[in-house]
């Protein structure tokens, strides 16, 4: 039996005898030789086949087109002159899977890849983009591990909203209606009355009309709930969360970074940095003084003033205490100020606005359904979340981390539909 190698793991063998699998990345050639530049899911490497060795298969080696996927036998060595800076002379090939004018060539249209979306996933932008996602969503698992959280998974299909009705996605269920998650939160706050603290990450369905670089229908959330923990408290684990994790894309992803014209570095310096922690009121003083945006207390930031007022940052921002009369119903008031809800956003610096939200839970029931009612929801619906304040409720507080916005941030991208492998937009539901 072939003991194949990945690329990466036989340039760091750097000489000898070596089999490699993977597809063609590139290909040139004359008559006399044939270069391919193979990749696998670790790099890429130049291939080097000589007609001499390959008089009877010459003509199917010549052949050889783009994302031809083969399996290749030779000797690697070191050479400076070669893309990755190695390069293998083959001795030995197979050919896998033929293939036949791959469609995506040079200077295609964002449509075209867009819907050939299957096939681009394969570049070097992609593969770098969701090995970053990957390792991003691993140092998650890790960070709450290492916190002994508990992982704690909800149901997809919900009898109710959590983040406002206009956004739902309504479902049939055999004689019922029932709609895809916007959140894990409602049941998030029954578990951590029996784990205390939890975490998961699941997909989340948004039906907004909106066609942004910032927006999806479907996208994944990273959310955390935590029993006793309060306002301060959990937009402290929300920061030191996003720290992990960045640390860790930054230790085991520099060069997909690199290769996407993020440096390092700039991630480096905004980790190391305290991130303020500001309220609301205080926001709209520096939009006022310094941007000469004069926002009445009372509306909710928008992109644009969230940009504006993120120029004034080089770290993510956590803003708290928004309007009480603008949040969800489940976002409780401020005791000492009571248009003030305890809740809050952090906000990325260079204009990608907010990536993580939360709040401290209301454990006031007459409150709540008041808020619901003036929704025209029906409290049946929320008999049995009431119930989580009626027998033993205590101070607890979450947030939901958009894992898509993080990315799209960390890699420093333009839009946000580049670090999910399939977009979900009001316009796009294929492939």
């Amino acid at each position: 039996m072939v003991e194949y190698k990945s690329i990466q793991e036989a340039m760091d063998q750097g000489e000898g005898k070596i089999a490699i699998r993977g597809w063609v990345h590139r290909e040139r050639g004359s008559n006399k030789l044939k270069f391919i530049v193979l990749r696998d899911s670790s790099n890429t490497i130049q291939c080097v086949l000589k007609k001499d060795n390959f008089e009877n298969s010459w003509d199917d080696i010549d052949h050889v087109q783009i994302e031809t996927s083969m399996r290749l036998e030779g000797t690697i060595k070191k050479d400076d002159r070669a893309p990755t800076g190695y390069e293998i002379q083959v001795e030995k090939y197979e050919i896998v899977g033929e293939s036949d004018s791959y469609p995506i060539t040079k200077d295609q249209s964002k449509e075209f890849l867009a819907d050939n979306r299957h096939l681009w996933l394969r570049s070097r932008r992609m593969t770098s983009i969701l090995k970053i996602r990957s390792t991003y969503v691993q140092a998650r698992d890790e960070f709450f591990r290492l916190k002994k959280f508990f992982r704690f998974d909800s149901p997809i299909l919900q009898p109710s909203q959590c983040e406002g009705g206009s956004t739902l996605f309504e479902v049939k269920y055999y004689k019922d209606k029932l709609y895809l998650a916007q959140s894990w939160q409602l049941y998030a706050e029954a578990a951590v009355f029996s784990l205390e603290k939890i975490y998961n990450m699941g997909p989340t369905f948004r039906a907004e009309k909106s066609r942004t670089s910032r927006h999806l229908c479907e996208f994944w959330m990273a959310e955390a709930e935590v029993a006793w923990a309060d306002l301060n408290e959990i937009t402290e684990l929300a920061k030191e969360e996003l720290k992990f994790c960045i640390k860790k894309v930054i230790g085991e992803r520099s060069e997909e970074l690199k290769f996407l014209g993020r440096d390092p570095e700039i991630l480096k310096l905004v980790v190391e940095k305290d991130w303020p922690t500001i309220k609301y009121r205080e926001a709209l003083k520096v939009l006022k003084e310094k941007c000469g945006m004069d926002v009445p207390f009372g509306k909710d930031l928008r992109t644009v003033e969230e940009e504006e007022l993120m120029k004034h940052f080089d770290v993510p921002v956590v803003v708290t205490h928004y309007p009480t009369k603008v949040m969800a119903f489940y976002k409780p008031a401020d005791e000492e100020v009571k248009d003030e809800a305890l809740c809050f956003d952090m906000l990325a610096p260079e204009g990608y606005g907010e990536i993580v939200g939360g709040s401290q839970r209301s454990t006031d029931i007459k409150e709540m359904t008041k808020k619901l009612e003036a929704e025209g929801e029906d409290i049946k619906n929320y008999e049995w979340y009431f119930d989580l304040r009626k027998y033993g409720s205590v101070p607890h507080s979450g947030y939901g981390v958009g894992v898509e916005r993080v990315v799209k941030w960390m890699c420093g991208l333009d839009s946000i539909k580049d670090v999910i492998p399939f977009p979900r937009t009001p316009d796009r539901f294929i492939p």
